[in-house]
């Protein structure tokens, strides 16, 4: 019997200077990933590459998009996420420790938050430097000794974990203002329980749809006053944001209402949907806007996207805003250098997860370390997102490297930098073979009246050759992500 295209670019597949998810170092096959490997092994390359299409086909035909911005807008697109059909899969051991480490963050994250618009006890402690919350671009004085429902400030908040080349997980950023990417792992599933049943059913996977039924009761357990029936709508920037996909889709699944400022009027103090049929009060509202935007007479005056009389509101207790205004303090890149001691301040207890070392560039010692070792080093702006604002070393030329120290030194406060991890790869159908690219993994934590982690959340894959950018905004993919139970 001839061995199979599929099983001669196995052969071909090398990935010994990383930890790979399906292999070990030897080239053996991981025992969690042996069906998997099995099944996509006797697969005729056409066969996957036929079922390759049937992916991207149903994912062009349902609109999964993401919009890319340019320098100007018209440079601007809209594109479909690449998905790869291979699952990443966790075994039940490893997402154990996961989901520990995530609840323990986002705990004591929503503490600090509370801490520094009260109190600010970590501060006066000398833990944090009082100059990095109050000079932060993302701090809210709007906020401070305000008390909020059930002083949830994170209600859904998406950390960012990578593996490096000892198999150890490592929590690279923290997403606390508006973390996206819900839709992506929901419809991830989706499409592979339609289009590989065979191979999704053979395994004891956790299912995740239930997680939209425990985020729509997270969003229900902050209404004020205890509304039974609660209003919740989501606000959105509008049909040009590049989440608009995302937030379209999950308005639909969770019943709730998907509005723009323009559809919002405060009236006494109390935020509603213009309707045909009058107004309609809002109970909770869970934005997809920046802080400056919501509301152009507590921030920005010239936002119209958001809701003029919004934070009188929300002072007065009339309305929930999920996440709260103010949280994007605690995920800003320097504040994530802290949240060790955090967990040790609040909790009393040492990180599960442990952070990526970091060098705070403000610090002239660790700004003299990085700027000799540019090249080992990924630079990031502290107050940027999306793999926007950043430098790696390694891949960059002398002249950028020349132009990032520039930057560095004039403004070393707003800049961190860590050395290069070797990310785990995983296998991807790319060009007619199996070839290794770099994954992260974005894990979701609901917070409100208890807390839920949903199962596996998004594997995130650069989808270039060599490339440590997994960002949808910067061209990266998504597998589905498997978590055993059992």
């Amino acid at each position: 019997m001839q061995p199979s295209d599929s099983s001669k670019s196995w052969n071909s597949y090398q990935s010994h200077l990383f930890y790979d998810e399906m292999f070990e170092k030897n080239g053996t096959v991981r025992p969690h990933y042996s069906k998997v490997f099995r099944q996509f092994q006797k697969s005729p390359y056409q066969q996957l590459a036929d079922r390759q299409q049937a992916f991207d086909r149903m994912i062009m035909e349902e609109g999964i998009t993401f919009t890319v911005y340019g320098e100007s807008s018209t440079d601007s697109l809209e594109r479909t996420i690449p998905f790869d059909l291979l699952p990443r899969i966790i075994p039940k051991k490893e997402w154990l420790v996961i989901e520990r480490g995530m609840i323990q963050r986002v705990k004591a994250l929503n503490l600090f938050l509370y801490d520094i618009y009260h109190g600010q006890e970590i501060v006066k402690e000398g833990i944090i430097p009082r100059r990095l919350v109050m000079t932060n671009k993302y701090f809210r004085y709007e906020m401070m000794h305000l008390d909020i429902p059930n002083n949830v400030y994170i209600t859904a908040s998406g950390i960012d974990l990578i593996r490096n080349d000892q198999g150890q997980y490592l929590v690279l950023e923290d997403n606390l203002r508006s973390p996206s990417g819900f839709s992506y792992l929901f419809k991830n599933r989706s499409l592979m329980s339609r289009l590989y049943p065979e191979l999704m059913f053979s395994h004891p996977v956790q299912e995740v749809e239930q997680s939209l039924e425990a985020f729509l009761k997270m969003l229900r357990s902050l209404a004020p006053g205890g509304a039974s029936k609660p209003v919740i709508a989501l606000m959105t920037p509008g049909c040009m944001n590049s989440a608009y996909y995302e937030h379209t889709f999950l308005a639909q699944q969770m019943g709730i209402e998907l509005v723009e400022g323009s559809d919002l009027v405060c009236r006494d103090q109390y935020i509603y949907i213009r309707t045909l049929n009058g107004y309609k009060k809002v109970d909770v509202l869970y934005r997809r806007i920046d802080d400056e935007y919501l509301d152009p007479l507590a921030f920005r005056p010239d936002s119209l996207l958001g809701c003029p009389g919004l934070m009188n509101a929300y002072r007065a207790g009339h309305i929930a805003i999920a996440n709260a205004p103010g949280t994007g303090v605690a995920d800003d890149k320097a504040m994530y250098s802290y949240v060790p001691q955090m967990i040790r301040y609040y909790l009393n207890e040492e990180p599960i997860l442990s952070n990526v070392p970091t060098y705070l560039l403000d610090r002239p010692e660790e700004r003299e370390y990085v700027l000799e070792r540019l090249d080992e080093m990924v630079v990031k702006e502290t107050s940027m997102s999306g793999g926007y604002g950043m430098l790696i070393g390694p891949a960059a030329t002398e002249e950028e490297r020349s132009l990032f120290s520039e930057k560095i030194l004039q403004s070393p406060g707003n800049y961190i930098a860590q050395p290069t991890v070797k990310l785990s790869t995983s296998p991807v159908l790319q060009n007619g073979k199996l070839e290794p690219r770099h994954i992260d993994l974005r894990g979701f934590v609901l917070n409100g009246d208890n807390v839920h982690v949903i199962p596996g959340g998004l594997t995130r894959v650069a989808m270039q050759e060599g490339s440590l950018v997994v960002n949808s905004s910067q061209g990266g993919g998504c597998k589905d992500t498997w978590v055993l139970t059992k």
